[in-house]
């Protein structure tokens, strides 16, 4: 009798765990909560924790309680691995990252190796912010979709408004060394000579991707080389301790970037007073005039001590999941992957969004924006800077579409 009593003290507790977690939606959020990514990992989890609350007060995912389950990868591909299994063991079956396209790529084979080994139990990935375009080209997968616009989009955009500035002539490029920055740097140069010719590239530079912890010989280089602009890719303390060294040198250049809004880089561009000298190419920000991004800005800013909302691709993500659940009736992976493919949405910023069935890439308006001081129609600053940033060019859907090399296999 007394073992039966032990055995069922011990058989409560798991039961009723098993009973929690077939009423909660789980994903694993997996991206850096340590190391030098972890400015930008931790806004992310913030986010995430953010709009699983904001679909939970609406009833959660078909009645389901949405839990984001943070694990801290570190950057690292390897470590990535650990943790998607470590996810995947404590029964998630979908998992969201972003930070890092080596990470991306080591998640993807994974992704599709454990679900063709696992029928019956497979695992969605969400991409939110690792752009490499070789993702939704030629190492597609049917069980990855990218909600942020690859690099070559932003890139195509980029150029383009820098095609229309006759006062760029000289272009340092500077990118991170693996495949994300190897990417900017060479559409960088393919598209710029195809647009203006009579640009010079006076500078390519590649360093370790978070590991520089002073970047003033960078930018004693960029100085001395004579540039007029940069284009850099960078990201996390890259693009902040690179704008923090251009503001210490007086460097007085124009930036074209992918991530200057990120954590320290706004603080950067005041000190160094580039008014509206830095863009950057996003698929959002907070002072577009549209009222759902503007109230769930106040929200998201309220919550978390001003802290601007960086990822309206995550708000995206969370919400498409939760009407493609909805549309298949159903949180079987393949049945939401299904549901997903093709599915046009109102983004959060204002305007139409498609999930491309050929390659999960997701199009949708794209702004290019400067940080400076403000209007009366920029009504939110950046990190307390009293500057915030305003729309210089808009490209709308139809004109970030581009051609892809995908040969998806389905199940």
């Amino acid at each position: 009798m007394r073992k039966l009593m032990i055995a069922a003290a011990f058989a409560f507790p798991l039961m009723g765990g098993a009973a929690l977690a077939q009423d909660t939606v789980k994903i694993g959020y997996i991206d850096p909560l340590s190391g030098g990514g972890a400015s930008v990992g931790e806004v992310g989890l913030k986010t995430y924790q953010f709009l699983a609350d904001e679909l939970n007060a609406k009833g959660g995912i078909l009645g389901k309680k949405v839990e984001i389950v943070p694990l801290d990868n570190k950057t690292n591909p390897q470590e990535s691995l650990i943790q998607a299994q470590k996810a995947i063991d404590g029964g998630v079956r979908y998992i969201t990252q972003g930070n890092g396209s080596s990470v991306a790529g080591a998640l993807i084979d994974f992704v599709s190796k454990y679900n063709e080994r696992n029928p019956g139990k497979e695992v969605l990935y969400f991409n939110y912010a690792a752009v490499d375009p070789v993702f939704t080209n030629d190492k597609c997968s049917f069980w990855h979709f990218r909600w942020d616009a690859n690099s070559d989009i932003k890139m195509e955009a980029l150029t383009n408004y820098i095609k229309t500035t006759p006062s760029v002539k000289k272009i340092y490029l500077i990118n991170q060394d693996y495949s994300f920055g190897e990417s900017v740097r060479t559409t960088a140069k393919k598209m710029l000579a195809a647009k203006r010719p009579d640009i010079q590239i006076v500078g390519d530079e590649l360093h370790p991707l978070l590991k520089i912890t002073d970047f003033a010989p960078y930018v004693a280089k960029i100085k001395a080389s004579g540039a007029d602009s940069v284009i850099t890719g960078n990201w996390g303390q890259d693009i902040a301790l690179l704008l923090k060294a251009a503001a210490d040198a007086g460097l007085k250049v124009n930036w074209f970037t992918y991530y200057a809004g990120g954590a320290g880089g706004p603080t950067a561009v005041k000190q160094a007073n580039l008014n509206h000298q830095v863009f950057q190419i996003t698929e959002g920000y907070a002072n577009i005039d549209h009222k759902d991004s503007v109230e769930l800005e106040k929200a998201f800013r309220a919550k978390y001590n001003g802290q601007t909302f960086w990822y309206p691709r995550a708000a995206n993500e969370m919400r498409m999941f939760a009407a493609a659940a909805e549309k298949a009736k159903s949180l079987d992976p393949v049945k939401v992957a299904a549901a997903l493919e093709g599915m046009q949405f109102e983004v959060l910023n204002g305007g139409k969004g498609v999930m491309r069935k050929d390659d999960h890439q997701f199009f949708q308006p794209m702004y290019i924006s400067s940080l400076g001081e403000r209007t009366e129609k920029e009504p939110f600053d950046e990190e307390k800077t009293g500057w915030g940033w305003k729309t210089v060019a808009k490209v709308d859907t139809d004109q970030t579409i581009l051609p892809t090399t995908c040969k998806m296999e389905r199940p």
